[in-house]
């Protein structure tokens, strides 16, 4: 029998503001130190008195099954930084819930399936094959293998979404997301918060952001409902897909729906791939042994010809590579959730009302479920070894009825990518250390330079 403790350990912070310097200088850092020190789950407080917040933090995998799968009514999508996320980026399928989330996800789900995903190969083998061609010609064979990934996702997801509209949205969208995320982000955790309308500059700044995103979505939208080719269904990227998507009795999206999910998809379809992406490349770039054998495997079904579809079947290694990467540095590295009612997880009472986090970065190095979890070793995910772990030992993708609905495709093209990337190029690392940082997804806060040399 679990004994039920009433109190939840956790550090006592700075007398005035509690943890929150920590939390807001090296988040990452203060986590996996906070499982170390007192274990599992951890209460945390931040923010001076009388606004400060206490937050509870969950590193079991056992815990992350309860608040994404077993018990996953009792913990909403309900905080400050997701009241911030709807009013910045709209109330798509990653931020609503309820009734619009089950509407939204029962129209969106069949442009999911493992069919019409593997339908996107193409436009993934033709980024892919421009981005080896651009890397080709570069001076002095040095990237930033960060800031390439996120091009290539984006410009990879825009395609999909807007077939041939791709380079009228890929400008906006790179200079406007990482602003307007700065901004949600500022607010989201901030203990004051002033009203948007107010004319300060991070207002100005959020609010250009946000009109220049808004304004290529529905200029796009608008303009494909006028084309034959588009709303008319004679082309089959995701916004026309989006646009033709009926429920069982006619229902559909509107235009602002519209817009709203095209959002969600830019910012979720690109930003995860990318971390994904850029990870790998660094660790492979570190890890000649890893990186010849991958190089083996893509040579062997690659050469000589584009990925298709049944290709991610055929490069079973580079796929853990990817697995191994995301497993160290998740895109999602904190998931957000508040109790509805109270709860106990791993022996503490969570009050009705906290506010919960989830930390797959620090449960995915979790010692008592990955062995020298620092090790970059791809072969932990053989698939004998992964049904030993626990099935949340590691959730890059979250889990339970909110799993990502787009799971097949971001490994469809980050292994594909990946493998031509590693047929055309061999890697060195220059930056070997990097320092990471937290905003709506895991970031890169340092140069990550790899050099290339074609092979």
């Amino acid at each position: 029998m679990t004994t039920v403790k009433a109190r939840v350990p956790g550090p006592s912070g700075h007398p005035l503001i509690g943890s929150m310097l920590d939390l807001t200088r090296r988040p990452l850092r203060t986590y996996l130190a906070a499982r170390r020190d007192y274990g599992d789950v951890v209460r945390f407080t931040a923010g001076p008195p009388g606004l400060r917040a206490e937050f509870f933090v969950v590193f079991s995998p056992e815990g992350a099954h309860q608040v994404l799968g077993s018990e996953a009514a009792n913990f909403r999508k309900e905080s400050a930084f997701y009241d911030e996320l709807r009013t910045s980026v709209g109330n798509g399928l990653l931020t609503s819930q309820d009734d619009d989330y089950q509407r939204q996800r029962r129209l969106i789900q069949p442009l999911f399936t493992r069919r019409r995903v593997d339908g996107y190969v193409d436009a993934i083998a033709l980024e892919a094959r421009m981005l080896a061609e651009r890397w080709k010609a570069v001076p002095d064979g040095v990237v930033d293998a960060a800031d390439e990934m996120s091009r290539f996702a984006l410009r990879t997801v825009s395609r999909i979404l807007f077939g041939a509209d791709v380079e009228a949205a890929v400008d906006v969208v790179h200079r406007s997301f990482p602003a307007l995320g700065e901004y949600l982000l500022d607010r989201g955790f901030s203990p004051v918060r002033t009203p948007r309308n107010w004319p300060t500059p991070a207002n100005r700044r959020g609010a250009e952001a946000q009109r220049d995103l808004y304004g290529i979505c529905d200029r796009i939208i608008a303009e494909r409902a006028l084309r034959p080719d588009g709303a008319g269904g004679k082309s089959d990227d995701l916004l026309a897909l989006l646009t033709l998507a009926r429920g069982e009795d006619g229902e559909r999206l509107d235009p602002d729906e519209l817009r709203d999910q095209v959002l969600i998809f830019l910012l979720a379809g690109h930003e995860t791939t990318a971390t994904s992406l850029a990870f790998a490349l660094h660790l492979l770039a570190g890890h000649p042994e890893q990186r010849h054998r991958a190089q083996e495997e893509a040579d062997a079904v690659l050469t000589g010809r584009e990925p298709t579809a049944a290709d991610l079947e055929a490069l079973p290694y580079i796929t853990r590579v990817l697995k191994e990467a995301m497993r160290l540095y998740p895109a999602a590295s904190v998931i957000g959730r508040r109790a509805v009612a109270e709860s106990v997880i791993g022996g503490h009472v969570i009050p009705a009302g906290a506010q919960v986090i989830l930390a797959p970065l620090v449960t995915h190095r979790h010692p008592d479920h990955w062995e020298q979890p620092e090790r970059f070793d791809p072969d932990r995910f053989l698939p004998e070894r992964e049904k030993e772990r626990h099935r949340y030992a590691w959730y890059p993708f979250g889990g339970g009825p909110r799993a990502c609905i787009g799971q097949h495709f971001s490994m469809l093209e980050s292994v594909l990518a990946l493998g031509v990337l590693l047929r055309d190029f061999d890697f060195e690392v220059i930056d070997r250390r990097v320092a990471l940082g937290q905003g709506i997804t895991l970031r890169v806060d340092s140069p990550m330079r790899i050099r290339l040399a074609p092979r």
